[in-house]
């Protein structure tokens, strides 16, 4: 299953991005979704999650309130709304299929 992040970029302090992950010619609906994000120097660390059928969605401390996951199992997509960012935001965002598979991330830079 190869899955493609995409959706980063340069944002200002207080911005918004929306991260998007999409698997062509697979299907990420029979998987529990996961967002990370590794910033330099620092281990990959969970930022949200959501179950197979989106009814349930769990949040890193840091992230809630502005953060918010979603998916479209129609469409064979899963988002992250970012919002209200913060610099301490960067770093490269991976999409991981639950527990198998990972994209190759999007950089997203958040400049103060």
């Amino acid at each position: 299953l190869q899955l493609v992040e995409s959706g980063g970029g340069l944002v200002q302090s207080g911005g918004s991005l929306r991260l998007s992950c999409a698997t062509p010619g697979g299907t990420l609906n029979d998987y529990a979704i996961g967002w990370f994000r590794q910033a330099p120097g620092k281990k990959r660390e969970g930022v949200a999650c959501i179950s197979d059928k989106g009814r349930f969605t769990n949040y890193a401390d840091s992230v809630k309130g502005r953060f918010t996951i979603s998916r479209d199992n129609a469409k064979n997509m899963v988002y992250l709304q970012m919002n209200s960012l913060k610099p301490e935001d960067t770093g490269v965002y991976y999409c991981h299929a639950w527990s198998r598979y990972w994209g190759q991330g999007t950089q997203v830079t958040v400049s103060s």
